[in-house]
């Protein structure tokens, strides 16, 4: 699991903060607004629904950093800020369109910059 950078990327902490990679949702998202930097008002106000049927605001995007194991931060680029979700979430087709790999297997999840000779960057 990819947790923000207040903490170190694998490890057990609240679940507030950790990133939970998921295949089925639409987009990177989180509630936690002060974690963006850069971020850009929609243009047209957006809402999410869940799948308990609750309808959620989108009020920004940007992109949100992540402290690596190696000590270097990587960055989620295009990140939906919705205030009232309660986990954050990573999504796979996302990361592959930024370049990254995401390989599940039985040891885990696995997370490869492909843009740097395959380097691992996060395993949950």
């Amino acid at each position: 699991m990819m947790q923000h950078m207040a903490n170190s990327m694998i490890g057990g902490v609240s679940d507030n903060n950790v990133w939970h990679v998921d295949s089925g949702t639409s987009n990177h998202m989180t509630s936690h607004g002060e974690w963006f930097r850069d971020t850009k008002d929609l243009k047209t106000p957006g809402f999410l629904e869940t799948s308990d049927d609750t309808t959620h605001p989108i009020t920004q995007i940007g992109k949100v950093p992540l402290s690596m194991q190696d000590g270097q931060t990587k960055y989620l680029k295009d990140v939906l800020h919705v205030p009232t979700i309660t986990k954050n979430l990573v999504f796979v087709g996302q990361m592959v369109e930024q370049g990254l790999q995401v390989t599940f297997n039985l040891n885990g999840c696995f997370v490869e910059d492909m843009k740097n000779q395959g380097k691992l960057i996060a395993k949950g």
